[in-house]
């Protein structure tokens, strides 16, 4: 059944179980062990009194604006974008990646570890995929090529959501040798090769102009999405913690593919079947519109991950792809462009809505505040560690041995929290 907001999201039980849940994560990931002694470094320069969250959304906000300026100069994926507004995206996604690595650290490190710092982070990166995705196809002009474009910015996403399936059914989040690390790294190459050479580069033909140099980009995705789809569908349907295999929550391993099938196949189709060619003409505009559709049924399996409750099926943020679906089906009486704007909107204004509620909620649940440490001053001291002996389990923040030093600064009434 829809919720209208008016009501709470999460029910007594819910958030009973989210304040019981632990961090499971299994890392084997090439770069991170590498990249652990600049995170420790980094996160050793941040003052104790920036709250982890806080942390968070700043990187998620600078990812988000210099993806914007590359989709600004270019926002149909064709016209050659600024060699510094490359660079830039490349520099935000690199701040991004920073952050959001030592987030969960500095979690630990003042002792604010808790849930919602697991939940808060993953919902960042839900979104932060879409615009991710949709920056490199633009530094390679793919927009010359539709399908493949659609291909890429959608199998990122696919690759998110699949990654907490097997999550919410094995309760545990696992990451492979070349997982999310080394994908955002990859692009930021992207981004540096399309700063140094220009985005024309990607076009250069090879084997009597047989073979085009971007032909790497959508390959080499291809050859990663089969093993890491082959990874997590093994997991899924042998790995179920649940009664009889089946997910945290004891409903089948199967049910996640309907929510998110919504999204997927509406895209595809309307995609295919628009006299107007909605997608080609605009096709970053339609990815962000899509994507953040994606981004909330994301949000919401981790969030029924963590309440170890059953996902529903339908949700308000797929009014937006039934108000373009609908519009197709009456002869598009109303221009798609504008349909396009509306979806996007709405889409926004949803996902918006719903990550507000559902922070507020936890909060006042767990007594604690999102984007400030609720005591003067910080922590009487910041815990110490030697370089890289930070577990993967601290990059989200949710280290349960800190919840005893946590509870000795809860100093307010819940009346008074977020």
């Amino acid at each position: 059944m829809l919720k209208l907001y008016k009501n709470k999201l999460l029910t007594d039980t819910q958030l009973r179980r989210l304040s019981e849940h632990k961090y499971s994560c299994q890392s084997v990931s090439l770069l991170d062990s590498y990249l652990q002694v600049y995170w420790n470094w980094l996160v050793a320069k941040v003052p104790v009194w920036l709250a982890p969250n806080l942390i968070t959304i700043l990187g998620l906000v600078i990812n988000i604006i210099t993806s914007l300026i590359l989709v600004w100069f270019s926002p149909d994926a064709r016209q050659e974008a600024p060699r510094w507004a490359c660079a830039l995206c490349a520099l935000g996604l690199f701040i991004y990646q920073s952050l959001d690595a030592i987030d969960g650290k500095q979690a630990r490190r003042t002792g604010t570890a808790n849930p919602l710092g697991e939940l808060f982070d993953h919902g960042c990166d839900s979104i932060s995929t879409v615009f991710v995705a949709l920056s490199a196809c633009i530094a390679v002009q793919l927009g010359h090529y539709p399908g493949w474009m659609f291909f890429q910015c959608f199998c990122a996403m696919t690759l998110f959501y699949c990654a907490h399936w097997q999550t919410y059914v094995s309760g545990t989040l696992r990451f492979g040798k070349v997982d999310v690390t080394e994908a955002q790294f990859t692009i930021m190459g992207i981004l540096m090769v399309s700063t140094i050479f220009g985005p024309g580069i990607w076009s250069t033909k090879f084997f009597s102009d047989s073979i085009c140099l971007w032909y790497i980009i959508p390959t080499s995705t291809f050859a990663a999405a089969i093993y890491s789809l082959y990874c997590n569908l093994v997991v899924i349907f042998t790995g179920g913690v649940g009664k009889n295999g089946s997910t945290v929550a004891g409903t089948s391993v199967l049910s996640p593919v309907i929510p998110f099938s919504l999204v997927i196949l509406p895209a595809f189709i309307i995609y295919q079947k628009s006299p107007q060619h909605v997608y080609e003409e605009h096709p970053a505009l339609y990815i962000l519109a899509f994507g953040l559709v994606a981004a909330k049924v994301t949000n919401r399996l981790v969030v029924a991950h963590m309440t170890k409750s059953e996902m529903e099926y339908m949700d308000w943020s797929l009014l937006g792809p039934a108000m373009l679906f609908l519009n197709q089906y009456f002869n598009s009486f109303i221009n798609e462009y504008y349909v396009l704007w509306a979806a996007m909107v709405w889409a926004t204004f949803d996902l918006i809505r719903y990550c507000s509620q559902i922070c507020q909620e936890i909060c006042f649940h767990l007594n604690v505040e999102l984007f400030r440490i609720p005591y003067p001053g910080g922590p009487l001291r910041a815990v110490s560690h030697p370089q890289g002996a930070l577990t993967a389990a601290e990059k989200n923040g949710t280290n349960p041995k800190m919840n005893n030093v946590k509870a000795m600064y809860k100093t307010r009434s819940k009346s008074k929290h977020y």
